[in-house]
């Protein structure tokens, strides 16, 4: 394989999953495989991972990974009900989420997510499927190109940035990196310390052209649903937007069905919580910190499956 890639809190999200040897977990961004060697390191024989990733590249390098307790397929992880009963899994011990670009797509010069090299601009997480950035950008109205880069870079210059882009194709389509950041960079006149300006636009492209958050809110549903009491979800993210889901996610889980404001509906008729809080959030220590600045703004939250209401 590729030199292995060491996720962020790496050791804490599977420590988090509490495995059992005989356990069956899934992985279901499996990356560069950094988790699932971590999990197969603590699964006994009768043991099983099954591992999701829709980037054709993850799975490139996963299947070098020679494991007869591993099951790798290439899906979307918003797909994971319809994955496990195509393998004929039920329900599971934990799962596992690490949310967002890795940065061996980042590194990667050729995918389009980093206006550190001038390439093709895709940012496509599956190339095969799906509008490229450059796509969108050539057909999308100013008010949604606007749109998106506010709600998801949460940039304030989203509208200036929306207006010099859609005057900007008029002249030349917008087909790389280096065209998009210099535009931007020529366009937002006020920066912040330490970051290019086209940041906040190219992480709202990104998420909007891989439909992240929906992906996130589909899935999570679909986790507490395969989980068996006792079993555990864990969900690394990087981005505050990921991290309001999941917060919100959990918490609604745990407080269960609530009772509309003003009617006396008796506590024993609405829905339990499924979900109990593990912990509080953690975050990357400072070492960490310092060998891989993106840690600066992971969140771990883990969760446990609460056993059925008799």
């Amino acid at each position: 394989m590729e030199p292995a890639h060491v996720p962020v809190l790496a050791q804490e999200a599977v420590a988090a999953l509490a495995i059992r040897p005989d356990g069956v977990y899934v992985d279901a961004t499996f990356g560069r495989g950094g988790h699932s060697r971590l999990i197969l390191a603590q699964l006994g024989a009768r043991g099983r991972l099954v591992a999701l990733d829709r980037d054709p590249d993850a799975i490139h390098v996963g299947r070098t990974l020679k494991d007869a307790r591993l099951t790798l397929v290439q899906s979307t992880f918003s797909r994971l009900s319809a994955v496990l009963d195509e393998l004929g899994v039920g329900q599971v011990d934990g799962i596992l989420l690490d949310i967002g670009v890795s940065s061996p797509q980042l590194d990667d010069a050729t995918r389009g997510f980093s206006f550190r090299f001038d390439a093709p601009l895709d940012m496509r997480m599956d190339p095969g499927s799906g509008l490229s950035a450059a796509d969108w950008l050539a057909t999308a109205a100013e008010e949604e190109i606007s749109e998106v880069i506010r709600t998801y870079g949460e940039e304030r210059f989203a509208k200036s940035i929306a207006r010099a882009l859609v005057a900007a194709r008029q002249k030349e389509a917008i087909r790389s990196t280096g065209q998009l950041a210099d535009l931007i960079a020529a366009t937002v006149k006020k920066r912040e310390p330490g970051q290019h300006p086209a940041t906040r636009s190219f992480q709202a492209i990104r998420i909007y052209i891989n439909r992240e958050l929906e992906e996130l809110s589909i899935v999570l549903p679909q986790c507490v649903d395969r989980l068996q009491p006792g079993g555990r979800l864990v969900v690394i993210s990087f981005h505050s937007l990921e991290d309001r889901i999941v917060k919100r996610f959990m918490r609604d889980e745990s407080q269960g069905e609530q009772a509309p404001r003003r009617l006396p509906i008796p506590a024993a008729m609405l829905k339990p919580g499924r979900l109990k809080r593990v912990g509080r959030a953690q975050h990357a220590s400072d070492a960490e910190i310092a060998a891989n600045p993106r840690a600066r703004s992971a969140v771990l939250r883990v969760a446990e499956r609460m056993g059925e209401a008799i």
